[in-house]
């Protein structure tokens, strides 16, 4: 399960990158109680998301018109300019070089060896999310990608994570975990279609009721992409388009066991 006492390889922080803050601000608001603070200048007016005074995630001002917005998972590194070196020997792009954010830390963008874009975090007086695995917060992350075999074998070079694979209807589930610590489980590896579904990092938050956040995602002007389901060894869980394109999924109940 996904914890605050982040080991290299876990995913540390998340945002949303969306050409109306306020606007994505009111929406997750609204569904999740989330309140929005706007940083300063300095940062772009890059906002923090907050649930009872702890960070869930933030949301990023889009300057790239063509690009669609999405949410961007960023994993924890005691060495970013380390982990630029072993993306690019294992076959991935480097999107973003490390880069200094103030005394906050320090972050880096890549693509892996199949094409999806992640981000990296090297903590420095920021150390991540300050709620995670509850309710209204990141509690499970899913690579959609066309090459699972190639996937973890990137992730697994990169930060060094193991897997446990799970048979589904849809193939092969690969589950993934920081070196061998099974316990620290925060994510899972799927092959898709790229003429179905598009390759990505998805996020999951956690949700005490899946039907009436669901119906709550709807009325605030979401889009359904699946109805609430029930998923042996997962919970109930259902997953959205939110009105400003960018795909997440709700949850209710733990994440896929070893």
């Amino acid at each position: 399960m996904l914890t605050t006492d982040y080991q290299p390889g876990s995913p540390i922080w998340l945002d949303l990158a969306v050409r109306d803050i306020p606007a994505a601000g009111a929406f997750y608001g609204g569904l999740f109680g989330w309140e929005l603070e706007i940083t300063g200048p300095e940062t772009g007016g890059y906002g923090i998301l907050r649930l009872d005074g702890k960070s869930v995630g933030a949301l990023a001002p889009m300057t790239d018109d063509n690009a669609a917005p999405a949410w961007s998972v960023y994993f924890h590194t005691a060495d970013a300019d380390a982990t630029t070196k072993a993306v690019e020997q294992a076959g991935g792009g480097v999107l973003l070089p490390p880069m200094d954010v103030m005394d906050l830390g320090r972050m880096a963008g890549y693509t892996d060896s199949t094409g999806v874009g992640f981000m990296v975090w090297q903590p420095g007086t920021s150390k991540g999310l300050e709620l995670i695995q509850d309710i209204g917060a990141l509690c499970w992350v899913e690579l959609y990608t066309p090459d699972r075999v190639a996937a973890t074998g990137f992730y697994h070079s990169v930060f060094g994570w193991n897997y446990q694979d799970l048979p589904s209807p849809a193939g092969t589930y690969s589950l993934a975990y920081p070196g061998e610590d099974v316990d620290r489980m925060h994510g899972g590896v799927m092959t898709v279609d790229p003429g179905e579904t598009a390759p990505q990092w998805q996020v999951y938050f956690g949700v005490d009721d899946c039907d009436t956040s669901f119906a709550k995602a709807i009325e605030l002007g979401a889009t359904a992409l699946m109805g609430p389901e029930d998923v042996p060894n997962a919970g109930r869980l259902a997953m959205l388009t939110d009105p400003f394109g960018a795909r997440f999924a709700i949850i209710k109940g733990e994440p896929p066991a070893a």
